[in-house]
């Protein structure tokens, strides 16, 4: 019951107020209308937010931890979408924003997004990948050479 609780508190509080919060607080100020586009948001938005669930019950089941950097999972977690990405947790989170860009159809989002982005890339290649590396060693190489950062085919 604790690791969900931490998991809850961790995702309202982190990836919620990232991809739902301040871009639905900061950058919208209408309500958006039913299109064909606002199809293909939605489409992105149950995406990302299943590729996240997902992620987030990887870490909790096989890793026995959260996300958030202070209580990371206790093994390497290799299973499900961490077969194709290194990182869809993010990827999921990203989808998310889009999401709301494309629904709303704004620029701003769109941008805060890339922001997003650069900011997840830089936290991922100067703290996270290092300190896997010492904490699960080859383990975690011999992943590396295996999968990609960010999507499966690039």
């Amino acid at each position: 019951m604790a690791l969900f609780m931490k998991n809850l508190l961790f995702t309202l509080l982190v990836p919620g107020t990232v991809a739902v919060l301040v871009p639905l607080r900061a950058f919208t100020h209408s309500a958006p209308t039913f299109s064909l586009q606002s199809v293909g948001a939605g489409a992105l938005l149950l995406v990302g937010g299943s590729i996240y669930a997902w992620c987030l019950w990887d870490f909790a089941v096989t890793g026995r931890g959260t996300p958030a950097p202070i209580d990371p999972p206790k093994t390497l977690v290799v299973r499900g979408l961490y077969k194709y990405t290194r990182n869809p947790m993010y990827v999921g989170v990203l989808s998310v924003i889009g999401g709301w860009a494309l629904l709303f159809r704004s620029f701003n989002i769109f941008i805060y997004g890339i922001c997003v982005a650069a900011t997840f890339n830089l936290f991922v290649r100067l703290y996270e990948e290092p300190h896997l590396k010492r904490t699960f060693g080859a383990a975690y190489e011999n992943y590396c050479a295996r999968v990609h950062r960010w999507l499966p085919f690039l």
